[in-house]
């Protein structure tokens, strides 16, 4: 397959597929022309559409545009991740195949490894990519809802050769993170604790009222039987599924997310945090995706930082 024949819904086949067909930068960036503007360049500063932008350096065109409208000059990565960036876009695409299809991530570590670059570089790349997943787009959801809240973090050192209060809900080394999730969509939101103010807030701006939502007997959910059909499972008395009632969709999402920043990263500050938690929400809503939509899916949402 030449890259002169791709086209926007072409799916890699695999890393190895995708790499063989965009050899060189110009494939890459082309590629990139064909799945965000389809053939039909858009000026980033006025927002113009037009096949009729003059294109500079014809001779040598290398993706440098000029507005007939505004007169200002653009190429395809302008308001994207990769502008200002003097890292190769085969680079950035192989980054991005490889973060997109790994279900718990990729470490920077193991990225500038893998792409000869360094560490320090890696993590500069993973972070611009995660910053692509924000979830304030999803839209309300409605149907059964599972809601859930977890904390991220682990024990902190000992001070005097003791542990004080870093189990549990403990909010000294530990974040609360809250999630929702309904037929296979997963909303997840780093919140400051886990009161009843502060998940009703987050529900009431999610959640249809009058949806079926399901919790746990934590005291932070009373009184959301005045908007919603609030079915409870009291974990605390052993009850973990009342009828057809559960909250194991969620709580299996929260495996993947804890196991993936303990197994893969480690070590995930609270200010990052919320990136994180989206990376994981992405790749669990794309879940049936192939490895090849995901990364045309991750190429169509590239915004800047």
């Amino acid at each position: 397959m030449s890259t002169t024949n791709l086209h926007q819904n072409t799916f890699f086949k695999s890393i190895i597929d995708m790499i063989d067909n965009l050899q060189t930068d110009d494939d890459c960036r082309m590629f990139l022309e064909e799945i965000r503007w389809n053939g039909e360049p858009e000026c980033p500063h006025c927002g113009v559409k037009s096949e009729k932008h003059y294109r500079l350096n014809k001779e040598n065109f290398k993706g440098l545009y000029k507005c007939r409208d505004c007169k200002k000059r653009f190429t395809i990565t302008v308001g994207t991740m990769f502008e200002s960036s003097h890292i190769s876009l085969r680079k950035w695409f192989t980054a991005i195949y490889i973060f997109a299809s790994h279900k718990k991530g990729i470490s920077s570590v193991q990225l500038h490894k893998d792409l000869h670059i360094t560490q320090k570089t890696a993590w500069y790349m993973l972070n611009r990519i995660r910053f692509n997943f924000n979830q304030e787009h999803v839209v309300v959801f409605d149907g059964e809802v599972q809601a859930d809240e977890t904390y991220i973090g682990g024990e902190a050192r000992k001070k005097n050769n003791e542990h004080k209060n870093t189990q549990g809900r403990s909010l000294k080394i530990k974040t609360p993170v809250f999630g929702l999730i309904s037929n296979g969509t997963v909303y997840t939101k780093v919140i400051p604790n886990a009161k009843g103010t502060t998940l009703k807030s987050i529900i009431s701006a999610r959640v249809l009222k009058g949806t079926t939502l399901v919790t746990d007997g934590w005291r932070g959910y009373k009184g959301l039987g005045e908007d919603y059909r609030h079915e409870i499972v009291e974990h605390s008395k052993g009850t973990y599924k009342r009828g057809r009632f559960h909250t194991n969709a969620i709580e299996g999402f929260w495996s993947i997310l804890k196991r993936g920043l303990i197994g893969i990263y480690h070590f995930c500050s609270v200010k990052h945090l919320g990136k994180y938690c989206n990376e994981f929400s992405f790749r669990f809503n794309t879940r049936d995706m192939s490895d090849g939509q995901r990364f045309v899916e991750v190429l169509k949402i590239v915004e800047t930082t």
